[in-house]
């Protein structure tokens, strides 16, 4: 690892005034910058710990949403009533992502920024049509998730809070890699106000919408109109763990999974 300056701020002007002084990076939960660092996969000379900030804390409904701040940890998502009682989906999602230290320490926030290709976060985000607030602005979540580990995010933009609308039905299902327990393919399914909406992580570079599915639960919410739907194998990973084509298929199994799971 190398040499780096910790400074802390106890609240979002603070942080925002740190990161913008030093040029540095945001620390959150520190479950995937943290392990760069120490494999000098990444160099910050500064970065500004976020965990004293108050209020980027808790959970809270707010008419037909439910709104996570950025700092609040996968562990306290999961096992939050209130995201228990209104989206039981992203409480489950919260509940599988990765193992009990990943899940106490890791961030809400962190893991929306990092934006990595296999995280199950951007799923629900992409999947319910949530917003995400920042220190600056409202982003919606079909404009935030631009590619491989790349966000909407401007240098120095803080993610506070995400608000979810709360869903019809919903539910995630992921094809786990065993060896890191991110998802070879999740799908998010969501009956929502504006429609079915299905998000893929794992899959491919980033996040994404799959609109042949969409269409397909559109006319019919079963998993029979599912497993019919035959995803394209273009533009998806291709490594040691699966083929293009195998996470083609992969994708209508768990979506029509996630289908039976919502009801």
């Amino acid at each position: 690892m190398y040499s780096f300056e910790l400074k802390k701020a106890d609240s979002v002007a603070k942080a925002a005034a740190l990161l913008a002084e030093s040029g540095g990076k945001p620390l959150a939960g520190g479950q995937s910058l943290v392990a760069a660092m120490k494999m000098r996969l990444a160099q910050p000379g500064t970065l500004v710990d976020l965990s004293g900030i108050a209020e980027l804390r808790g959970i809270r409904r707010e008419g037909d949403n439910v709104v996570i701040g950025a700092m609040t940890r996968h562990a306290e998502v999961a096992a939050s009533k209130d995201v228990q009682g209104a989206i039981p989906a992203l409480a489950a999602l919260a509940e599988g992502i990765g193992d009990r230290q990943v899940r106490n320490m890791g961030t809400l926030g962190g893991a929306l920024a990092n934006n990595d290709p296999a995280a199950c976060y951007p799923a629900a985000v992409l999947g319910l049509g949530a917003t995400v607030h920042t220190n600056k602005r409202k982003i919606a979540a079909d404009d935030f998730f631009k590619g491989m580990y790349e966000t909407a995010l401007a240098d120095g933009e803080l993610i506070t809070a995400v608000s979810f609308p709360v869903p019809k039905k919903a539910a995630y299902m992921k094809f786990v890699q065993p060896a890191s327990r991110f998802a070879l393919v999740g799908v998010f399914v969501a009956q929502t106000t504006g429609g079915v909406r299905v998000a893929v992580t794992g899959a491919a570079a980033s996040v994404f919408r799959a609109k042949p599915l969409e269409d397909a639960l559109a006319k019919s919410f079963t998993a029979d109109a599912a497993k019919a739907v035959r995803m394209s194998a273009a533009g998806l990973n291709n490594d040691l763990h699966g083929s293009p084509e195998y996470r083609a298929h992969l994708i209508s199994v768990m979506a029509a999974r996630a289908v039976t799971a919502a009801g």
